[in-house]
């Protein structure tokens, strides 16, 4: 085989040169012509560009990258790829992607504060201009260092007390508050919650919201009455099961997500309690699931795709030093009212 085949093989990409080449104009006039520079005539930048697209090119976004120092790259660091909450709040952030002008890379930690670590270094490594994080929670290391590197980044979900960062969240005492009401209004007074893990600012404050609904109706709060589990299904399983097993008497249950509910209403089903006769059940998040199951599960709505959206264009604003203050958006919730808790 001819050296000029074995370099036609080897080579993966059309350079510049190669269109100049065949253009038969300079390299500095299709570099104008690709980049949209205003000084080379229509025709030239149209010839140009069909040459262009007729051998394939692809721009060089690494060699523009380490021109502009901007890699126009968003690294999205998500808790959980299974649940679909995160992916009402991905499209958001996808939709925002596409507007500003940027792509992302994402990756999953499963919940594991080691595989934030991870995921934040990667991305970093990669170069990325910032970080959206729907962080574990159950240590700050990983985002006190990124304070302290000046790195760009919003908190997706969830609230840090003792923390100056940017962040995004729902107004989680609302929603505690009127998923345990609304029970409370549908004569329940024996309220059952399945809440995750309270080093979670989503967990504590739905139970702050919880509580606070208890206080004014005058039912007294009992620690046995809050059951800690995973936030999935097989977690809202366990829990009342366990419930049942230790005598624990409950006509409602306040989940701390659907996942949680839909495996508390498998457990009760299993168990010949009726829904939501014998024991009502109210979600949280209105993933796309919870108006499909039966009875279909009455939930607090979280407005996930504003979220996802509203975090990107915060991110980007403080990519291109827009702001330099604090920024903390706290979005409304609102109860959707169906089967699982009263005979509509």
């Amino acid at each position: 085989m001819r050296s000029k085949d074995m370099k036609d093989m080897k080579k993966k990409y059309v350079t510049i040169r190669d269109i100049a080449e065949k253009a038969g104009v300079s390299i500095n006039t299709v570099s104008r012509a690709l980049n949209n520079k205003p000084d080379i005539s229509e025709e030239t930048r149209k010839k140009i560009l069909r040459i262009a697209k007729e051998l394939g090119y692809v721009k060089n976004v690494a060699a523009s990258s380490l021109r502009s120092r901007r890699t126009n790259i968003v690294g999205v660091i998500i808790a959980d790829s299974a649940n679909p909450f995160y992916a009402e709040v991905l499209k958001g952030i996808e939709v925002a992607s596409r507007k500003y002008g940027y792509q992302i890379i994402l990756m999953n930690t499963e919940r594991i504060y080691e595989n934030e670590e991870r995921a934040i270094e990667v991305l970093l490594q990669r170069r990325v201009d910032g970080l959206l994080i729907t962080p574990v929670q159950d240590k700050t290391d990983d985002i006190k260092k990124l304070i302290e590197r000046k790195v760009p980044f919003v908190i997706v979900g969830r609230h840090f007390e003792d923390l100056e960062v940017d962040e995004i969240h729902s107004d989680e005492v609302k929603g505690g508050y009127l998923a345990t009401k609304h029970l409370i209004d549908r004569g329940r007074r024996n309220i059952l919650m399945i809440s995750g893990y309270l080093f979670k600012s989503a967990a504590y404050m739905r139970l702050e919201g919880y509580k606070k609904a208890l206080k004014e109706h005058g039912i007294t709060f009992k620690k046995d009455m809050v059951i800690v589990t995973d936030v999935d299904i097989e977690g809202g399983y366990r829990a009342v099961n366990q419930a049942i097993e230790k005598g624990i008497h409950f006509d409602g249950i306040f989940c701390y997500n659907d996942l949680n509910a839909f495996g508390a209403m498998k457990a009760l089903k299993e168990h010949g309690y009726r829904i939501p006769d014998d024991v009502a059940v109210v979600g949280y998040d209105d993933i796309v699931y919870s108006s499909l199951v039966c009875p279909s599960l009455t939930t607090v709505r979280i407005k996930k795709f504003e979220m996802g959206f509203e975090a990107f264009k915060m991110l980007v604003q403080k990519i291109k030093g827009r702001r330099k203050r604090r920024k903390r958006v706290i979005l409304d919730v609102e109860l959707v009212i169906r089967e699982s808790s009263c005979c509509l």
